[in-house]
């Protein structure tokens, strides 16, 4: 296989787009500085291409190692014809690789390789070809032998039978077609284990869907109601026209001594070994695109998310609520550190409303706190409603902000967390976690393990390996676009700058502790283990404020800064000029972008990013980003009437809509019909999570807390 064109079609670019991808992966590059800084090698290919190119690249390849090892093994069996080798070598999955080694390969002790120890399988061949002018009792009676284990006629034909029905079943071209045939003409279907159960897997007591037109997240809904022992999952097939056909297939000629006996070989052939295994494969393939398609809205998701605008220039009240325990309170300043922490006990059972009301109001005061940061757990929305009630009593201006507490007690009770609040308990490090949540989304975030943050549908029912490389690949990719402050930032999220490795990362965040901040990034190369490979895989996305080189605090990379040095002069500027926020308008200076490319030897995309730098240095792009809804009131589910018209942000996006906080702490569902006037195939379509929105209520039921809504107005 041409690995090199199939990717080229597949992506649809051009052939040395993929030539030049590949070679530069094959050197070790990351993708984020391939996207970043080979634009002109690639033809700039962007992140998700570039991800998506790696993936199969690598699947590829393993598919080319696997026919290797495939021909080796036949070929050292001598059963290697070039027919089948040039079969083998056009294969294109894994599966169609496997079919045609399926007659080879070495097997386990089964019914047809017992028959064949028994010397069946001369009767086999009669029987098969249909070669015998006897009945198959007499020609059976030539196979009886006490030594062997064969005492009757009956035995011997059932041995028989076993050989064909395995040889039937390991012929590729039967599989193939009656797999096409159960993927076109097949349905799912899913019945109640016990239908006087009441549960989420209502919808699927008596389902039933085409094969062909499963949507991904009711694949994974019914395997795991099956995995719970709520539902019976199989797959119905147009049985009686397979059958029909695999018979016209392996019975050529009538006889009427065998046709009978070959007739229920290959019935065998398919209700026991053809059968259940395609049904495997196929509910194999369904879970695979189920699980793709999960994992893109997970990674499209998480990177809505993690691109949420930080809220700068606030001290921020981090609130994690509680009953029993109490309500863990943590004060942040607008640089992120804790100034106090301290516990109040508002709800259930203390109910120390007013004193709890005190204790925030001195708060306030002291610190000048000008937002409250609520996580969304347990006993949220009583201390909402104190927090509102707050609000209306004092006079300083303070709103709030509901944050999702996704992953807050996993990252509380780490090593990390302990290392960075080593005089905080578990629960104030969780309230510090959801203040700096809101001041800088993307800086608190990455210091929990992605699959933990909650954006998804279905995410602990996948291939977790999996699911953690693509999502580990997004926060890569957003870290990178958004780039980090050398001095200030922690070692897990320079462990997502391109090049830096978590153990470099320490040594970063050590060699900083030790000789003070950075002043410029050529001194990285001091720092231990990283070598110039490293550098030049992570310097341009580290930023350097108000160091001794200008550059350092763009996105321009050190290999291009002779060239900006030289376009600067050219136009009457310095690398000074950048401290004042950048040179508005430089791009508008540059007449023949071409000529001035080449006079600089630089390639023109390289160019174009050299100016986008200077005129607004290390931008943000989190700032074209919707802000969160900030909120002063709350509304009760019983508030909301149908007709209801309110704003809201979108939560989480799921294949067949999407959950939108509308201040009332049960988030509302749109689903995808109430999304827009014209066809969508997904909501990503038209939505994304931040997403500030305006949605009407259709309905409410506040017993089962759904709540249903439509962007429709």
């Amino acid at each position: 296989m041409d690995i090199i064109q199939k990717l080229t079609d597949e992506l649809e670019v051009r052939k040395q787009q993929v030539e030049a991808a590949v070679k530069l992966i094959d050197e070790g590059n990351t993708i984020p500085f391939i996207s970043r800084y080979r634009k002109e090698a690639t033809g700039a290919l962007d992140d998700e291409q570039l991800r998506k190119l790696d993936e199969r690249l690598r699947y590829l390849r393993n598919l080319e190692e696997k026919k290797a090892q495939v021909l080796s093994s036949i070929e050292e069996q001598g059963k290697l014809t070039e027919e089948l080798r040039a079969e083998i070598e056009a294969a294109e999955t894994q599966v169609a690789v496997d079919d045609l080694y399926r007659p080879y390969r070495p097997k386990r002790r089964t019914r047809a390789t017992m028959a064949k120890e028994k010397g069946l399988e001369g009767l086999a061949d009669i029987i098969r070809l249909q070669m015998t002018e006897r009945s198959l009792e007499e020609e059976a009676a030539a196979y009886l032998s006490e030594e062997k284990g064969v005492h009757t006629a009956e035995e011997a034909i059932a041995g028989a039978k076993d050989i064909i029905a395995e040889a039937v079943s390991d012929q590729a071209e039967y599989r193939t077609h009656i797999r096409e045939q159960i993927w076109k003409a097949g349905l799912i279907t899913s019945e109640a284990k016990d239908e006087g159960q009441e549960s989420v897997y209502e919808t699927y007591y008596h389902f039933s869907q085409p094969v062909n037109k499963m949507a991904g997240h009711r694949t994974l809904a019914l395997n795991r109601g099956e995995a719970e022992k709520m539902l019976t999952v199989k797959i119905e097939e147009p049985e009686e026209e397979i059958l029909t056909w695999l018979c016209s297939q392996v019975i050529t000629w009538s006889n009427v001594h065998t046709e009978q006996a070959l007739k229920e070989a290959v019935e065998d052939s398919y209700a026991r070994l053809i059968r259940p295994a395609i049904e495997r494969e196929i509910r194999g393939i369904l879970t695979e695109q189920a699980e793709e398609g999960a994992i893109q809205v997970f990674g499209k998701n998480l990177e809505q998310l993690l691109m949420q605008p930080p809220i700068a220039g606030h001290t921020v009240l981090g609130w994690d609520p509680g009953y029993r325990n109490g309500c863990k309170l943590a004060v942040v300043d607008a640089t992120g550190k804790v100034l106090d922490s301290l516990v109040i006990y508002p709800t259930a059972p203390r109910k120390q409303v007013q004193e709890s009301k005190r204790i925030l109001k001195n708060l306030i005061a002291k610190y000048g706190i000008t937002l409250i940061s609520l996580g969304n757990g347990t006993a949220s929305r009583e201390s909402e409603q104190i927090i509102a009630e707050l609000l209306k009593e004092i006079p300083q201006k303070v709103q709030y902000v509901i944050v999702s507490e996704s992953g807050a007690s996993i990252y509380s009770a780490s090593k990390l967390a302990a290392e960075e609040f080593p005089d905080l308990d578990v629960g104030q490090r969780s309230a510090a976690s959801i203040a700096r949540r809101l001041q800088d989304p993307l800086a608190e975030m990455v210091k929990i393990d992605p699959k933990s943050i909650g954006v998804g549908q279905y995410q602990y029912d996948m291939d977790q390996k999996r699911l953690g490389e693509a999502l580990s690949g997004v926060v890569e990719d957003v870290v990178n676009r958004v780039g980090v402050d050398l001095n200030t930032a922690s070692a897990p999220l320079l462990s997502y700058i391109s090049g830096i490795t978590k153990s470099l990362a320490k040594n970063i965040v050590a060699w900083r502790e030790e000789n003070g901040r950075f002043t410029s990034r050529r001194q990285l190369l001091k720092v231990p283990k990283l070598g110039p490979k490293a550098y030049e895989q992570c310097a341009g996305f580290l930023r350097i404020m108000g160091g001794t080189e200008p550059l350092d605090a763009t996105g321009v990379h050190p290999e291009s800064y002779e060239a900006a040095k030289k376009l600067l002069a050219s136009l009457g500027y310095s690398t000074e000029d950048l401290s004042h926020g950048g040179i508005k308008g430089i791009s508008r200076k540059v007449r023949n972008l071409k000529k001035t490319a080449e006079d600089l030897s630089v390639g023109e995309l390289t160019l174009q990013d050299i100016l986008k730098e200077l005129e607004k240095p290390a931008r943000d792009p989190r700032e074209e980003m919707p802000r969160p809804v900030l909120r002063s009131d709350v509304l009760d589910m019983e508030d909301l009437k149908p007709g209801m018209t309110l704003k809201g942000t979108v939560r989480n996006i799921i294949d067949f809509g999407a959950f939108v906080d509308i201040g009332v702490h049960q988030d509302g569902l749109v689903h995808i019909s109430q999304m827009s006037d014209r066809y969508i195939k997904h909501p990503l379509e038209v939505v994304k999570i931040g997403d500030v929105v305006d949605v009407k209520v259709l309905s409410v039921d506040t017993a089962k807390k759904r709540i249903s809504l439509t962007m429709k107005l």
